[in-house]
């Protein structure tokens, strides 16, 4: 069994087993196309509409081309390695509820994508009669070839190399661009782990800026933030009037979430995608509450809060002020008004030498993390963390 797909970033990609093809077919990973990759960031970038299927697919296609290069140099990977890394990579991601990370930690409270795709490849393993024991070895990090739980997850895994790719390609950013096919062709590996060959060094400090320049031009961008934070409280409005009595469901699998329920249920969960969340937006325009109806009004309208960022926090001052303005203009309590008047912190580390390190091999041996190496922009800045402070608040 043999199937070829065509993706405008790489071109075709293969599918060639059984067990891909199950993955693929099954209703819970189909439900990956009905959510948005970027969330709403094509309110700034109208091309960024993909999809979580998509990128699935595209680091799939980049596993598979890794685990060639490194198979080439001779390091050791059994077939059945291969398929499981390959499965991980696929199933990295289904995890994801609708609109993907702004809405992570809402729907589920204290509970990440990674978590619950942990639950479902269990669920799935189930269903595929233990075909998936070694990928979640390999995914929880238990496996003894601790390069392959790298390939998935690692500060230059094949998961960040897709989505800087596919998001530059998408958004139109070229910024974002990065030379994935070197990057793929310098990796290695020594002791176990990942690691990246010396001539590699220029083509890894050209991912860690993109990934930078990528995070403060796309993904934190300040409309987009806005946008995405809008969503969030329109959603905590929601549960708040779900709790009271004042929002009743009807029939949308998102109200079970919406009650707060102490554990997930991934049946409920694995029917949810970005359809439920708009559907009820819509809906929730003619609702009564008028926090709950203005929120859900401008959103759809693109009529987004005011942002302003900063070096500095918000005084509470200003901030209560224009709380007060607000809550007179709108006819609510001062209370309610926190919904439309706001702030928080955007924070990034590009690299982060305290989680899994991008490790450089040189050619007599010695190891080195890539921000000890002789370079000025990766050790002072790449390494640091940017912190900005923004405020959200009605434009008129």
């Amino acid at each position: 069994m043999r199937k070829i797909i065509n993706d405008p970033v790489y071109g075709f990609i293969t599918i060639d087993h059984p067990l891909i093809f199950s993955i693929l077919n099954h209703p819970w990973f189909q439900r990956l196309r009905r959510i948005q990759q970027m969330a709403l960031a094509s309110f700034v970038y109208p091309g960024a509409v993909h999809t979580r299927f998509l990128h699935s697919l595209g680091a799939y296609h980049l596993m598979s081309s890794a685990l060639s290069e490194l198979r080439a140099k001779g390091v050791d990977i059994s077939p059945e390695e291969e398929l499981a890394a390959k499965a991980g990579i696929l199933l990295h991601d289904i995890g994801h509820g609708p609109f993907s990370h702004a809405l992570e930690h809402v729907l589920v409270e204290d509970c990440s994508h990674e978590s619950i795709s942990r639950l479902i490849m269990k669920r799935l393993n189930e269903e595929f009669n233990g075909s998936l024991d070694l990928t979640i070895l390999i995914f929880n990090g238990q496996y003894p070839k601790r390069f392959l739980h790298q390939l998935i997850s690692g500060q230059l895994d094949v998961d960040r190399m897709d989505y800087l790719t596919r998001d530059s390609f998408f958004t139109g950013v070229s910024e974002g661009v990065i030379g994935y096919d070197r990057i793929l062709k310098m990796l290695t590996v020594h002791d176990g782990d990942l690691m990246v060959e010396e001539k590699g060094i220029y083509s890894i400090e050209k991912f860690l800026v993109a990934r930078r320049l990528m995070y403060w031009q796309v993904y934190l961008h300040k409309t987009v933030l806005s946008a995405e934070q809008m969503l969030v409280r329109i959603l905590m409005r929601a549960k708040e009037l779900v709790m009271d009595g004042r929002l009743s469901p009807d029939g949308s699998p998102l109200y079970h979430f919406l009650e707060g329920p102490a554990e997930i249920d991934l049946d409920r969960f694995c029917r949810l995608d970005d359809s439920d969340v708009e559907g009820l937006l819509k809906r929730w325009t003619r609702h009564e509450d008028t926090v709950l109806s203005t929120l859900s009004s401008w959103l759809i309208d693109r009529r987004l809060l005011k942002i302003r960022l900063g070096n500095l926090p918000t005084p509470a001052g200003p901030l209560e002020e224009t709380r007060r303005t607000v809550a007179r203009n709108l006819g609510i309590g001062e209370r309610e008004a926190c919904y439309f008047v706001f702030d928080g912190t955007a924070t990034n580390r590009t690299y982060d030498d305290r989680d899994e390190k991008i490790r450089v091999l040189f050619k007599n041996g010695e190891v080195r993390d890539i921000s000890q190496v002789d370079n000025a922009l990766i050790h002072q800045t790449l390494a640091s963390p940017v912190k900005k402070f923004y405020f959200c608040f009605p434009r008129s």
